[in-house]
């Protein structure tokens, strides 16, 4: 599955609304210092090869400076505007940007004391945009929202809200809207297949196959007893 942002994190402050002084005008530092962190990382290397090359480059040349807290300041707030963030995304684009590991992680400690970065509204957030959007049950959002780092328990509290009877709708939505494309193939491979579309979204054998052989019945058509209808070759 791929990614989605998230418009907003459905509650505490966003980087606009926040009067934070540490918005300044950082962007050439920001530039300027990802060069110079690139640059740190053959410095040895060129210094051994090029002893009698020319010249190192005029510093007025590199641009304004700017501190590491600076630009990881700058770097967090573009980030989280407009859009909800993960603490685990933001320390991975802090991380590319080569910000020390104790600068980030001051930094990160601090937007979220203020409500910038706030993994439990996230998680609710993903979850409201992906599960009736998608129709993804609850063990393939745990998965996202996982791989976003989101850690499990946090998850798993954002995932509980998740009304049964929402999830159960979510999944009779999709049966119908793919059984539309199936009235040419027999009952069983149709079975084959509207299950393996509930699997790959995350839902069980046993509400899986309870919704496909409604949705078969309401439309007409019968599913075969019991599961043994073997795993979905195609969609």
């Amino acid at each position: 599955m791929t990614s989605e942002p998230v418009s907003g994190s459905g509650s505490g402050p966003t980087a606009e609304a926040v009067d934070d002084p540490w918005r300044g005008d950082v962007a050439d530092g920001v530039a300027a210092w990802t060069r110079r962190a690139r640059r740190g990382r053959s410095t040895e290397a060129s210094q051994a090869s090029q002893a009698d090359g020319p010249p190192p480059v005029d510093e007025v040349a590199r641009g304004p400076e700017a501190d590491p807290e600076s630009v990881a300041r700058k770097i967090l707030l573009d980030a989280l505007t407009g859009q909800a963030r993960s603490r685990k995304e933001l320390a991975d684009k802090l991380a590319k940007k080569d910000v020390p590991d104790d600068v980030a992680a001051r930094l990160l400690d601090r937007f979220t004391e203020v409500g910038l970065i706030d993994d439990e509204a996230y998680a609710r957030a993903w979850i409201s945009s992906r599960q009736p959007g998608k129709g993804l049950a609850r063990r393939a959002l745990a998965q996202e929202l996982r791989r976003k780092g989101v850690d499990d328990e946090t998850a798993r509290e954002a995932l509980d809200e998740i009304d049964p009877a929402d999830e159960e709708q979510a999944a009779r939505v999709l049966v119908r809207k793919k059984l539309r494309t199936l009235s040419r193939v027999d009952d069983q491979t149709a079975t084959r297949r509207l299950v393996g579309l509930l699997a790959r979204k995350g839902y069980g054998a046993g509400m899986a196959f309870a919704v496909v052989r409604d949705e078969l019945a309401t439309s007409g058509r019968e599913a075969p007893e019991g599961r043994g209808v073997g795993p979905a070759r195609g969609t």
